[in-house]
């Protein structure tokens, strides 16, 4: 039998020195000498779950007794801590996406951390980017940060750095290619080399280069080859090219073999069995040892899991004094603390700069104390039964802060639309008159009784255990869901001044509400978290000035994705290449309704001077591996500056873009790809510099007959910008 045994140990052995190695040196120390103490019986106990529901959490391991080394406890999710309360039901990886703000995804980050460790969790299942949003109507694309790698992969690495420097171990999923709900379990994905690292592993490696301490493997397999058990894309790509120190688990169920998962990388199996299967179906524990026993699987590959597992533990530090487990996630999850701490602080402030304006005709907002004010549709109050009515959020009734599946948390309370709009107002005379159901005729007599008309439409999705209103997971199309586009119709037709909300896990289709002439603003809002209604009456109210940015393009039409999820399980070939979403759209010249980096404010800016500092020799990567791949592949090129004013008389941030175009060398690439981004925020009259900084992986495309990042000769295109269109500065540099 061939296989690649790359070890942890021998990627830091031939690393170099950096501050991030030294941390891992440390880790792997205690590791070494903790794995000397183990029985090998504990061994495959740490590596091995104990079976779904015979512990606390989603996920545990057994409990050494020659080290003091707990059960862990790994839980989901994403965007807090499911099947726990109370906790913080944070705004989605999406929304935090759509602030485009470093610092407040790492804080986003942290608070999700400090919860977890509080509450006795070992490893919190999240941050993700896979799906990285190669379908729009993917289900899980909310639980990422972009449809883009560049923007997924700052995510990934902020939000890692926060929870871990919280004291919980991250762990980087979907890994890799799960772009899909449907057949997630049974079909391929067959990229060719080019695609799956330019697009689908450029936001793995900043999470390697983060540190992040875990790794999970997804259902799907790769090239015809499960992706738990995958030689070339758990050896060879994350842990030798990437030179992850960390272990990978699977995704619960998401295990095939024994002796083939062991072989080719996989570290920890989870939960231990195959949920609902037989216990016959349980792969590693006693299998686990009769394959190392009979030599099916060496003794090196079971230590080399175990030192993982264990350095990853030491290197957040869990050998100090850490909490217990403070709940029971399959009795009601009360936990006993109060973990949430001012958390809903963090909350809100992601919800409202992930606030995207889409449209403002002639300053419809923000609302200047109106008269009277009608607020209308279900997606403005909470689900009559309670915000968590259903289990894992896996219903669209009230309005939408989360989409559903395994990566929810339960909503310690839910300010609703209507809620907060009301606690706003309270100190002005507005008359809010209210139609919350979703019946046209209703909101239609509503909105003809008041001055401005706000009508909330939602799109949900989530993930492909639940099916909700004849979705599975993916979503069937881009359209408002409960007839929103007749419901816009008809209160657009009975009041001049009407704004639309929308609530949505990702892209719909909005031309018919554009369509309506009395539709003067469109409000962005994503899936906002616990404190949805404060943040958007901050926005609407002009309170805070809209900064977020769409991270992802919103079409005219469906079709003009050029993607569409695979039903019945075939093999996705990915014809589309490294053109997804703003490239596709780019490359084949087809006009967005609203482009990727697209978001408006109550002010203006202007952009000047730009001013570009590069300088870089051609050619490929040469640097020896660290933690995050070769080590040159970081190395800073030059900056790229430009200066920003605001030119309005209202306090705002604006997010500058730099967005690259490779020179004619390079094999097909892009018109423009993200590089670079900035949030700044700028009083009135006054001015700032955005700075970009570059590195030779940002100007680099990946050759596949070298298997190197290779930075191409030639000249080189600048874009800085307030979106993927709006260039409003433009340069060029060279290479050779």
């Amino acid at each position: 039998m061939h296989f690649s045994l790359q070890t942890a140990a021998s990627v830091l052995a031939t690393a170099g020195l950096s501050q991030a190695l030294s941390t891992w040196d440390a880790a792997y120390g205690k590791a070494e000498k903790s794995l000397s103490s183990l029985s090998q019986d504990e061994k495959v106990g740490m590596v091995s779950g104990v079976t779904w529901m015979s512990g606390p959490c989603v996920g545990n391991t057994y409990a050494p007794e020659s080290i003091p080394y707990p059960s862990l406890c790994l839980q989901d999710g994403p965007l807090g801590i499911r099947f726990a309360n109370p906790v913080t039901a944070f705004p989605a990886g999406i929304n935090a996406g759509s602030t485009w703000d470093r610092e407040l995804i790492r804080a986003r980050g942290a608070a999700m951390g400090a919860e977890a460790k509080g509450l006795g969790v070992h490893v919190q299942l999240g941050p993700a980017t896979g799906p990285l949003g190669k379908f729009a109507t993917g289900g899980r694309n909310w639980e990422g940060f972009a449809s883009d790698p560049y923007l997924s992969g700052v995510g990934m690495s902020e939000t890692i750095i926060g929870m871990q420097e919280s004291g919980v171990q991250a762990c980087a999923k979907h890994y890799i290619l799960n772009e899909q709900e449907h057949a997630r379990t049974t079909m391929s994905s067959n990229p060719d080399d080019r695609t799956l690292h330019e697009i689908y592993l450029w936001p793995f490696y900043d999470s390697v280069k983060a540190n992040v301490a875990s790794v999970m493997c997804s259902y799907n397999k790769i090239n015809g080859t499960w992706a738990c058990e995958n030689d070339e894309v758990l050896n060879k790509l994350l842990k030798e090219e990437l030179g992850f120190p960390g272990y990978v688990m699977t995704d619960w169920n998401a295990q095939h073999s024994t002796v083939e998962s062991a072989n080719f990388g996989l570290d920890m199996t989870m939960p231990g069995s195959d949920l609902n299967e037989p216990p016959g179906s349980v792969y590693w524990g006693e299998n686990l040892a009769d394959a190392i026993a009979n030599g099916s699987v060496p003794q090196a590959r079971l230590d080399d899991m175990v030192t993982r597992i264990l350095a990853s533990w030491y290197l957040v530090e869990q050998d100090g004094e850490y909490p217990p487990v403070a709940f029971n996630s399959w009795d009601d999850g009360k936990a006993n603390v109060d973990v949430t701490a001012d958390h809903a602080e963090v909350a809100r402030a992601v919800a409202r700069d992930s606030i995207v304006l889409l449209k403002n005709e002639d300053g419809a907002l923000p609302l200047k104390n109106p008269k009277s004010l009608a607020i209308i549709g279900s997606d403005a109050i909470v689900n009559p039964d309670g915000p968590n009515a259903c289990t894992d959020r896996g219903c669209n009734v009230g309005t939408l802060a989360q989409g559903w599946g395994s990566g929810t948390a339960q909503f310690p309370y839910l300010i609703a639309p209507l809620d907060g709009i009301k606690n706003r107002k309270s100190s002005n005379a507005t008359e809010i008159i209210t139609s919350t159901t979703d019946e046209a005729t209703a909101g239609a007599e509503a909105a003809a009784a008041a001055e401005t008309a706000i009508v909330f439409i939602s799109s949900d999705s989530g993930e492909e255990y639940i099916t909700v209103e004849d979705n599975e997971g993916d979503k069937n199309d881009l359209n408002p869901w409960h007839n929103g586009n007749d419901l816009v119709k008809a209160v657009a037709a009975a009041n001049k001044k009407t704004i639309v909300v929308v609530h949505s896990t990702g892209p719909i289709i909005l031309e018919t509400i554009l369509a309506q002439p009395n539709v003067v603003a469109v409000v962005w809002a994503g899936i906002p978290g616990q404190e949805s209604g404060n943040a958007l009456a901050d926005v609407l109210y002009g309170d805070v000035a809209p900064s977020g940015k769409l991270p992802y393009t919103i079409a005219k039409k469906e079709s003009d994705y050029g993607t569409a999820w695979i039903a019945g399980g075939g093999d996705d070939e990915y014809p589309e290449g490294i053109f997804i979403d703003y490239r596709h759209f780019d490359q084949d010249d087809i006009e967005p309704r609203y482009e990727f980096g697209f978001g408006l404010s109550y002010t203006t800016f202007k952009y000047a001077t730009l001013d570009i500092t590069i300088k870089a020799t051609p050619g490929p990567s040469t640097g020896k591996v660290e933690v995050g791949g070769a080590a040159d592949l970081y190395d800073s090129v030059g900056t790229i500056t430009a200066a920003i004013t605001n030119a309005g008389d209202v306090d705002g941030a604006e997010v500058a873009q730099l967005y690259i175009g490779f020179p004619e060398s390079a094999p097909e690439t892009p018109p423009r790809q993200l590089r670079g981004f900035q949030k700044l925020l700028v009083p009135a009259g006054k001015s700032d510099s955005a700075s970009f900084e570059l590195t030779r992986r940002d100007i680099s495309y990946w050759d596949v007959k070298s298997q190197k990042w290779v930075v191409p000769e030639g000249e080189f295109k600048v874009f800085v910008g307030s979106s993927s269109r709006d260039v409003r500065l433009d340069g060029k540099f060279t290479v050779g």
